[in-house]
């Protein structure tokens, strides 16, 4: 009941593409599940170079997750005379401590923010090139058009810029670690010199009114590491996306049409890898959530393939699937092992598409197996 209900799913979607006609010459892929090589039924497909289905939008990357907006200018070091006395110098020593500390603490701060407006930089020009390359996928262009295949190295530069950004955050952010230690080490000096004998009141009173501006530093530099910290784990996960988003963008490029969100992203959901790889299980008597007949060159299966995936994704983000190369069993021994050849390079080719669109390589077993019924190589893809 639960295979039926993800297959009604998929049949929806085939049923909103505005271009299809109903002909056994199938370039897409069948979305009605059943099999045509293993039983004679009317295959739904689609004229070769029809438009995205109604259903694709037009992707524009996400924004950009927010950076911090913190500034974390030190206050600074309030000044102090000698008195001449042991404690007197200790407190000095401890001001020009805490002077060269917060000195740090600026620097580190300004390169926080001049960091934070680039990367903002980059990724609008990562997103200007992007949303560009989806205007034109959207009302259709060549295959391979070289405008968009230029606009596509332009964003994979922008986006190759931002990760520039986020490696020189994470240095800053163990650099401001470091501050942070340093920082601690001088809170404990500071509690220490209370103890010490022979002090004036005035030691005193300058060691109280430095030891307040060091807990302030210390708070401080606590507050830098954790936005700083915080950034680079937003932009690292933003990337990630961004660089799934831009190998969907290249299928899409190549054929001329737009796909749409990488899986993960559509679906909103990580898509979680099993431990090891997938045995393949036995298909006999299943059917197939799509079927992609290579009976011609170019086959255009990638859009109706992507639907259906996404859209079973997004009610069982934990899917498996099998994907089987089917191979004809007309001609001898020798043909079939060719047929059965050329039916695993087309399996191979549709499991790398499936990878591109983000679904881990765990997720998919592959198998093969020769139909008498089979009219050249197919590639089944099969919900578990």
């Amino acid at each position: 009941m639960v295979l039926s209900r993800f297959r009604a799913v998929v049949v929806g979607a085939a049923l909103l593409l505005p271009a299809c006609s109903f002909t056994e010459d199938a370039l897409w892929p069948s979305l009605t599940g059943e099999d045509p090589a293993e039983a004679e039924t009317r295959q739904v497909a689609a004229e070769g170079g029809a438009p995205a289905t109604a259903d694709a939008e037009m992707v524009i990357a996400p924004g950009q997750p927010p950076l911090g907006t913190g500034d974390f200018e030190p206050a600074g070091v309030t000044a102090g005379s000698s008195t001449g006395t042991l404690v007197g110098k200790k407190v000095q020593e401890l001001r020009e401590e805490l002077t060269r500390m917060q000195a740090s603490v600026s620097q580190h701060n300004g390169g926080l923010q001049d960091l934070r407006a680039r990367i903002v930089q980059d990724s609008q020009r990562y997103h200007g090139a992007v949303a560009a390359i989806n205007v034109r996928l959207q009302v259709g262009t060549t295959r391979g058009n070289p405008i968009l295949v230029q606009q596509f190295n332009t964003a994979q530069t922008d986006l190759d810029r931002i990760s520039v950004d986020i490696s020189e955050m994470n240095k800053l952010a163990t650099a401001v670690s470091g501050d942070s230690t340093m920082s601690a080490y001088l809170s404990e000096r500071a509690q220490a010199t209370f103890g010490i004998s022979g002090a004036v009141d005035e030691d005193h009173r300058q060691l109280a009114i430095l030891e307040d501006e060091v807990n302030r530093t210390v708070v401080l530099i606590d507050r830098l590491l954790k936005e700083a910290s915080e950034d680079v784990q937003r932009q690292t996960n933003y990337v990630t996306i961004e660089r799934s988003n831009l190998n969907l963008l290249s299928i899409a490029i190549k054929n001329g049409e737009i796909l749409g969100a990488s899986l993960p992203n559509r679906t909103g959901l990580a898509l979680a890898r099993p431990s090891g790889p997938l045995a393949a299980q036995n298909t006999a008597g299943r059917r197939p959530l799509v079927v992609i007949r290579f009976d011609r060159a170019n086959v255009a299966y990638q859009q109706a393939l992507y639907n259906a995936v996404s859209k079973v994704l997004e009610n069982r983000p934990d899917a498996t699937f099998d994907l089987v190369a089917v191979a004809s069993a007309t001609g001898g021994a020798a043909r079939q092992a060719i047929n059965t050849t050329k039916a695993r390079r087309h399996a191979d080719t549709v499991k790398r598409s499936l990878m591109d669109m983000g679904l881990s390589s765990n997720r998919i077993a592959m198998s093969n197996k020769v139909v008498t019924a089979a009219r050249g190589a197919e590639v089944h893809l099969y919900l578990r």
